[in-house]
């Protein structure tokens, strides 16, 4: 059994004319780039966006803010840690966190939020 097809593939390329002139090459990479293109301002751009303003949020989690965990524990917050730790009160719990586990704020220290 003979599995190098080589023979086969050669015989479906497309053979140069004289008349193209090269400009097959690069016409060929034209789809790609742009599906690339699309990938970025769909996907990456938005997702690294939402991650920079998560990271943002984070930074401003203060005593009193009520918070929801990605866990989905919903606490006051009291106190943050200079090491990532943030202490949160749910109910009659006390649970110890770390920052990343903070899905959102629900409430600013005194203000009530929008939604």
């Amino acid at each position: 059994m003979d599995l190098n097809y080589s023979h086969a593939i050669f015989a479906l390329a497309p053979s140069a004319q004289p008349g193209q002139g090269g400009a097959q090459g690069w016409t060929s990479l034209v789809p790609l780039v742009l599906l690339m293109v699309v990938f970025y301002f769909v996907l990456i751009r938005p997702q690294q966006k939402k991650a920079k303003q998560h990271a943002e949020m984070l930074k401003t989690v203060k005593a009193g803010d009520k918070v929801v965990t990605s866990g989905g524990i919903m606490g006051v917050v009291l106190s943050v840690k200079d090491k990532g730790g943030v202490t949160i009160r749910s109910a009659d719990a006390k649970l110890e966190i770390t920052r990343a586990a903070i899905a959102e704020i629900t409430e600013r220290g005194g203000e009530k939020s929008e939604s």
